[in-house]
C-alpha cells in the first residue's frame, strides 16, 4: 500500500467534507470539540510528525509549539494550510531517509512509521466529522483493513510499556471483516501476562466480532458502527473496549 499517496487522499477528502460547514459544528465522537478543533487537530497533527522528523526530536513535542501549527483564518487558506501538512511531512521524511530512526510514542522507529500513523489518524477523524455532519462514511476495505491492524499494532504496544492489558490471560477476540479481503481481513488476538498479541489467522476464539472492515475498524475505535455481530460472551468485547480507550 503507497502510505503517503493515501494519507495525501485522505487529507483532501477531510478537507472536502468540512469545508462548507458550520465550524461551530460539535463532534460528539470527540466529546468537547467542534469541527474547527477538529480540523486543527489533523492539520497541526501532519506538521507536528512533520517536527519530530525534521528536527530529530528525542521526547514528547508539545504540539502548542509545533512551526505554523495555526490555520489562517480565511477558509480558503486554511484548506491550502491542511494540504501542506502531509507534504511536510514527507518533504521531512525525504530530507533525513525514510530509515531513519524517529521518535514515537512507542520509541524510536523508522520516520516512515509515521506516515502510516498520520494517515489512520486521517481515515478516522474523517469518519468523526462525517458523523457530526451527518453524512455516509465509507473507506476502501483494504485501508479499513490496514487501519484494523494498524490499531491492534498500537494497543499492543501500549500494553507492553505498561498499561493494562485489553484481554485477561488466556482470552482470545477474533476479528473477521466479512469483505473478501483473504487472512488480511482477520484477527485474532490473545490475551498474556503482558498484555495481547495478534496474528492474521482464523480459529475459534472466546469472543468472535464480524462485520464489514470500515464498521469493525469504526467499533474497534468505539465510534458508532453499523452490522457488527458479536458471538461467544459478550463480556469480553465489552471489556476490550473498555481497556482501549482512544
Amino acid at each position: 500500500m503507497d502510505y503517503a499517496a493515501a494519507l495525501v487522499e485522505q487529507n483532501m477528502l477531510f478537507g472536502e467534507l468540512i469545508r462548507d460547514a458550520d465550524p461551530a459544528t460539535p463532534v460528539p465522537t470527540c466529546p468537547g470539540w467542534t469541527l474547527q478543533q477538529l480540523f486543527r487537530h489533523v492539520g497541526r497533527g501532519d506538521r507536528w510528525a512533520a517536527q519530530i522528523v525534521r528536527d530529530r526530536v528525542e521526547e514528547f513535542l508539545d504540539p502548542r509549539t509545533v512551526r505554523d501549527g495555526k490555520p489562517p483564518a480565511d477558509p480558503d487558506g486554511a484548506i491550502r494550510w491542511l494540504h501542506g501538512g502531509p507534504r511536510a511531512l514527507a518533504d521531512a521524511i525525504a530530507d533525513i531517509g525514510a530509515d531513519t530512526a524517529a521518535w514515537t510514542f512507542f520509541g524510536p522507529r523508522p520516520a516512515a512509521w509515521w506516515v502510516r500513523r498520520r494517515l489512520h489518524e486521517a481515515t478516522v477523524h474523517r469518519a468523526d466529522a462525517a458523523l457530526a455532519l451527518g453524512v455516509p462514511y465509507e473507506l476502501a476495505a483494504p485501508l479499513a483493513a490496514d487501519g484494523i491492524s494498524e490499531w491492534l499494532d498500537m494497543v499492543a504496544d501500549t500494553q507492553r510499556l505498561g498499561r493494562p492489558a485489553s484481554l485477561d490471560p488466556g482470552v482470545t477476540l477474533h476479528i473477521h471483516a466479512t469483505d473478501d479481503l483473504g487472512p488480511s481481513g482477520e484477527w485474532m488476538i490473545k490475551g498474556g501476562e503482558g498484555g495481547v498479541t495478534w496474528d492474521h489467522g482464523h480459529g475459534k476464539a472466546t469472543t468472535a466480532v464480524r462485520g464489514r472492515a470500515v464498521d469493525l475498524l469504526l467499533a474497534l475505535l468505539r465510534r458508532p458502527a453499523t452490522d457488527v455481530q458479536v458471538f461467544g460472551a459478550e463480556d469480553v468485547w465489552a471489556t476490550w473496549l473498555e481497556r482501549t480507550p482512544f
